[in-house]
């Protein structure tokens, strides 16, 4: 791709997908970067997500189809700025190691994606750790693409990811994101971000195992 202006920090919108995350959001939310715009997508939240994401600043974007993909998808359609990054809204991942990632796209990337380290013992639960690690390691033989995690923080030009045409509006976006990127030789990047205990409500995902197996079924459907 060609060369690109350096990025600035008003050029980043911080998308983040929620559904009950109102506990989790006041932290989440006073941790990002200054001077970087902040969309909170409520997904048929059922508490105060989204007054308590307006309260704090965020704008706010509902989303009645459910999934993970639907929520993202709507953010970065909401966001007007050349840089998105993406992260939960549970509290389990920092917003000020986000710029790394943003610096990596300077630095020449196309993606650039968290891997998540544990900051203690029993914050990923071992049946959702192996999940990610089996899939993690079928992109890297099929695809090349040098990364041990799918992705849950992550940093793209805005425009490159639209055009990239992810259409996946469950569990499996992250998963499909990457496979498309490596599909397009996109050069993709992985730094390590810190993995903690969600601040406040309950894991959709990760910490149940019911949706675990959702969220794998999902995976399995996109990389086959």
């Amino acid at each position: 791709m060609s060369e690109r202006a350096p990025i600035r920090a008003r050029d980043v919108t911080v998308v983040i997908p929620c559904m009950n995350e109102a506990g989790s959001l006041p932290g989440v939310l006073a941790a990002v970067p200054p001077d970087y715009r902040t969309v909170v997508v409520d997904n048929n939240s059922t508490d105060d997500t989204a007054a308590v994401a307006g309260a704090h600043g965020a704008s706010v974007v509902r989303e009645q189809v459910p999934g993970y993909g639907s929520a993202v998808h709507a953010g970065v359609l909401a966001a007007r700025t050349p840089v998105v990054c993406v992260l939960d809204g549970d509290g389990s991942m920092d917003p000020g190691e986000l710029p790394r990632l943003v610096a990596a796209l300077d630095s020449g990337a196309d993606l650039a994606v968290g891997r998540r380290r544990a900051d203690r013992r029993g914050t990923w639960p071992l049946h959702s750790r192996t999940g990610n690690a089996v899939l993690a390691a079928r992109l890297r033989r099929r695809y090349g693409l040098p990364i041990h995690d799918l992705g849950a923080m992550r940093a793209v030009r805005r425009q490159d990811l639209l055009d990239l045409g992810v259409d996946d509006r469950r569990s499996g976006y992250p998963l499909q994101l990457l496979v498309l990127a490596g599909r397009a030789h996109w050069r993709v990047v992985e730094r390590d971000i810190t993995y903690r205990p969600r601040t406040a409500g309950a894991s959709k995902v990760s910490g149940s195992l019911k949706g675990t197996v959702v969220a794998v079924h999902d995976f399995w459907k996109v990389i086959g």
